[in-house]
């Protein structure tokens, strides 16, 4: 980015970050479904999984905080359709402003925003038990994977605003990936599952990203699974970035 793209994207950034800071009920909403699953799965349903020796909301939260950003990407998804039908999409254009910022701000936004909630999530999940023996490096880790796939998720979203004709077609690309973490090792291990959902299960993204950042919060080496996973969050962010820019350079141009 320029000197002059950076200013106009921290305006734009000041502007999104104010809506929600007026409108807390995004981030609440968006963190009170997955508290919910979490105080459900580890109180209720914990006690009949088998999922090791530890404590289940060790093992449950790397999933939890994939299905917080999946929840929260949809209002990244809202905010920009809102943008393009409002009319202030085209007034931005009119004036003389980089064209990027106006996408890099709802991205850098969503990364703002996302970041709060799987902090609030993280919170809850202390007061429930989770403990974690990972070192400075590994919660580095955990936070830039977890920074890497809300990047990938939102280019994702941007693309789904893009095409859209209605909010409810912004926000309906986000539910297959709230409901993948229910078919991987988010919340049971694999190998209970039948032959062909485990295959599945095992060779989908979610897993490879749930395993590898348990295994950083746990303290426990990291197996090829990270390769996977950042193969997985790299691929998804290549694509859904060049199809986002064409979508927009046809968007602006009509």
């Amino acid at each position: 980015m320029t000197a002059h793209v950076l200013a106009d994207t921290s305006v734009l950034v000041g502007r999104s970050m104010r809506h929600i800071t007026r409108s807390m009920d995004t981030i609440i909403t968006v963190t009170i479904t997955p508290i919910a699953m979490m105080l459900m799965f580890v109180y209720v349903l914990g006690g009949a999984i088998q999922a090791g020796a530890g404590r289940y909301v060790d093992y449950l939260l790397p999933g939890i905080l994939l299905i917080t950003i999946a929840s929260g990407i949809a209002y990244t998804a809202v905010r920009l359709f809102n943008d393009m039908t409002s009319g202030i999409f085209e007034r931005f254009h009119s004036m003389p402003i980089a064209r990027s910022s106006v996408l890099w701000a709802h991205v850098l936004t969503s990364l703002v925003s996302n970041g709060l909630s799987v902090a609030i999530v993280v919170l809850v999940a202390l007061v429930m038990g989770f403990r974690s023996p990972a070192g400075l490096l590994a919660w580095l880790a955990v936070v830039g994977i977890l920074a890497l796939v809300t990047l990938a998720l939102t280019w994702l979203a941007v693309l789904a605003a893009l095409a859209a004709k209605t909010g409810e077609g912004a926000t309906a690309f986000s539910y297959p990936l709230i409901f993948l973490p229910f078919i991987s090792s988010a919340f049971v291990p694999t190998d209970t599952m039948p032959a062909p959902v485990r295959a599945f299960a095992e060779n989908q993204p979610v897993t490879s990203i749930v395993n590898t950042i348990r295994a950083l919060l746990a303290g426990e080496p990291v197996s090829g699974d990270i390769w996977i996973a950042l193969a997985w969050c790299v691929g998804i962010l290549a694509v859904a970035y060049v199809l986002s820019m064409v979508a927009y350079r046809r968007r602006i141009a009509s």
